[in-house]
């Protein structure tokens, strides 16, 4: 792998006052979301950048929708290549998958189609064993790239394309083409994958900030990287420029204002008149600034929204304050105590009370679950693939030290041990082969409040053990995953 390391400057020294950065910080950090990673680049120079302890610049981060702009990517250097074309039709791309009487619309439905969000249908086939039969099976109602719809199961397809020419999926495919020329470690990306292999190019990948912020370089520079072309002038600008209006995204999350202003390549516009985005739900954003030569990446969890708009506004009110000239005087007490800032960045500590007479009593006891079902850590691989969800808890026991209490929690035959701090901090766990933060405290003399991090994703399952004798009533907290709804509280009988 090829990897230039990146020059760090002072923001004055591109023209970005240390006191906007600053700001930006406040903003983020006010409590509409719970921010992880943030990189600000003008120039080809990073100016600012930070993590919020416990993430880190090393640590992958779930991307969701941002995976999507991957896939494209795939897509526009298979295009560069001359081994896909975007008027392609995909019934000719997959006839073994195609119905035997395809519609007159699927006929047409094309590889740009799916690009941008055109593929004619009314609702998203969902995840499945033959999916890519079950996709073109789906009803295209309308004339391709006449209307607009989100479709995730049309991004994981892009990736099925490029294999479909080139034998390889999306990262055999990416990293001699793509991760090694812009210096992405290919060997820390992680994907999901559909039950026939291909990677879920949807929103299945697992990758940094900085990952994301070389990614979307690429675009800014036109599709060259350090003087070698890697997407053709034309693709990026077809990529990066209205090719769908997306005005109905308004009936579907109608507070996410950015969403209406159309759709390129798996590629968002933005307010900002020739701004644009890759976008992952929950607030993971790479923006793109090509009038002022800027790059803005972020990874974070938005508090209660789906898109986070309430941080792409700051963003918007963030370039307001970067003045158009740029001959701006070191100011090296603004700069210094900025950096030091971004060094010290970090979460808020887990609610911390040490003692509750309740923990004596539940202290080395087992728990039967009675009613109920209770699902331990991210739903997102069975939303994104169609997985059957982890076994369902069945029961669990409790030891309560002085700094720690363990759950052992049983899925049929199997035992699963979650060690959760219990003085503010987090302990490092594994669940289901992923890393996790856990930690626990008493809200009340008779109520546990158990948290699960999933460290390399952005979201976070509370659960509420509430005990009264010998039953315990088990609730989740917050909101499912993309709107799942909240599992009723499950209840458990001492054994």
């Amino acid at each position: 792998m090829k990897r230039t390391e990146f020059e760090r400057v002072t923001p004055e020294s591109v023209g970005v006052p240390s006191e906007a950065v600053r700001w930006l910080l406040d903003q983020l950090e006010s409590g509409f979301t719970e921010p992880h990673g943030l990189i600000l680049m003008r120039h080809g120079m990073i100016f600012a950048e930070g993590w919020w302890s416990p993430y880190a610049p090393g640590i992958r981060h779930g991307l969701q929708s941002h995976t999507k702009t991957y896939a494209a990517t795939a897509v526009g250097i298979a295009y560069t290549e001359g081994l896909v074309k975007l008027n392609e039709r995909i019934i000719d791309i997959f006839p073994d998958k195609a119905p035997a009487s395809p519609s007159e619309n699927l006929k047409k439905l094309t590889v740009r189609d799916v690009l941008c969000m055109g593929c004619g249908m009314d609702e998203m086939p969902r995840p499945s064993v033959d999916w890519i039969r079950d996709f073109l099976a789906t009803p295209v109602n309308h004339a391709p790239g006449t209307t607009y719809m989100y479709n995730s199961m049309g991004s994981t397809l892009l990736g099925s394309i490029v294999c479909a020419k080139t034998g390889l999926g999306l990262h055999d495919y990416l990293k001699p083409r793509l991760f090694d020329k812009i210096g992405i470690n290919a060997e820390n990306l992680r994907w999901m994958r559909m039950p026939d292999g291909m990677e879920v190019g949807g929103g299945g990948l697992q990758a940094t900030t900085e990952d994301n912020l070389r990614l979307m370089k690429l675009y800014l520079d036109g599709g060259v990287w350090e003087g070698e072309r890697i997407l053709t002038a034309d693709y990026v600008r077809l990529a990066t420029s209205l090719q769908n209006d997306s005005a109905s995204e308004e009936k579907v999350n109608p507070p996410a204002k950015d969403n209406f202003l159309g759709y390129g390549f798996q590629i968002w516009m933005c307010r900002p008149k020739g701004v644009y985005r890759a976008d992952g739900a929950m607030g993971q954003f790479t923006i793109v600034v090509p009038d002022k030569d800027l790059l803005i990446a972020i990874t974070e969890n938005a508090a209660g929204g789906h898109w986070a708009q309430t941080t792409l506004d700051v963003m918007w009110d963030f370039l307001d304050k970067i003045p158009n000239a740029e001959n701006m005087p070191e100011n090296p007490t603004a700069a210094a105590a900025l950096a030091a800032r971004m060094q010290r960045l970090s979460l808020p500590n887990e609610p911390y009370a040490p003692f509750s007479p309740t923990a004596e009593l539940v202290n080395g006891t087992q728990w039967h679950v009675n009613a109920g079902a209770l699902v331990l850590g991210d739903r997102m691989r069975q939303f994104m693939t169609g997985a059957e969800p982890a076994a369902a808890v069945t029961g669990f026991g409790l030891r309560i030290c002085e700094d720690t209490c363990t759950f052992v929690f049983r899925r049929g035959t199997e035992e699963l041990p979650l060690i959760a701090a219990t003085d503010g901090t987090r302990r490092r766990n594994i669940l289901d082969g992923a890393q996790a933060l856990v930690s626990a405290a008493w809200t009340a003399p008779d109520t546990l409040l158990l948290t699960i991090r999933m460290i390399e994703g952005c979201f976070m399952q509370r659960l509420e053990y509430k005990f009264c004798g010998t039953q315990c009533t088990i609730s989740t907290l917050g909101t499912g995953t993309f709107g799942t709804p909240v599992p009723e509280a499950v209840t458990a009988s001492r054994c």
